[in-house]
């Protein structure tokens, strides 16, 4: 799995002067919590924030006053415009022998369905899984080539990564490829009557 490196600054809580101070030299608060870890709060700038990668599962080492700490991203807050984050949770691993994140999906291929005119949908872009923090993968990457027309492909016929486990329904539908859409008996009738009264 991927790992990136942040350096973060310690940050106290209950000072506002100093929040706004932070904010205003382009820093975001963060949260750093787990199992049987004490809380730490820090800020992280915005720069290193968005270099984080997006679409994929990834580890952060997380520094702090010399000590590294490894983290995932656990929640991302955003101001009322929707994409300004504002906030930040880092979850430990430090006491994590086991964790359920969800992994986003990459599909590959051209379905055989599209092929023949259908349309290919998804209806799942990640899956919860279940794994070590060392067998996380970054992304779970399915082969959808061989999928037909009118035909699904549903979370029981996902292979997991080596040491995963995915919790999702089974029966969940991920992906389809739709068949071509008819036209219906009062739309050809429609079209029918437009073309004569064109040709009158």
């Amino acid at each position: 799995m991927k790992r990136v490196s942040v350096k973060l600054r310690e940050r106290k809580p209950g000072r506002k002067s100093e929040t706004k101070r932070m904010r205003r030299e382009g820093f975001i608060p963060v949260e750093i919590y787990g199992k049987g870890v004490e809380n730490l709060h820090a800020w992280i700038s915005t720069k290193d924030f968005m270099n984080l990668p997006h679409g994929e599962t990834f580890l952060i080492d997380a520094e702090i006053n010399g000590e590294k700490k490894v983290c995932i991203l656990k929640d991302i807050q955003f101001g009322w415009l929707g994409d300004n984050p504002i906030h930040v949770d880092f979850y430990d691993l430090a006491n994590v022998t086991e964790i359920e994140i969800e992994v986003p999906i990459e599909f590959t291929g051209t379905p055989a369905g599209v092929e023949l005119g259908g349309t290919f949908e998804v209806l799942l872009h990640s899956l919860t899984i279940k794994a070590r923090p060392a067998n996380l993968p970054d992304k779970i990457v399915i082969d959808v080539s061989s999928l037909g027309l009118g035909e699904a492909l549903h979370v029981r016929d996902i292979s997991p990564p080596e040491g995963c486990v995915i919790l999702d329904n089974p029966e969940e539908t991920v992906a389809v490829v739709a068949e071509p859409e008819e036209e219906t008996l009062e739309e050809a009738t429609e079209e029918t009557a437009e073309e004569e009264q064109t040709s009158e």
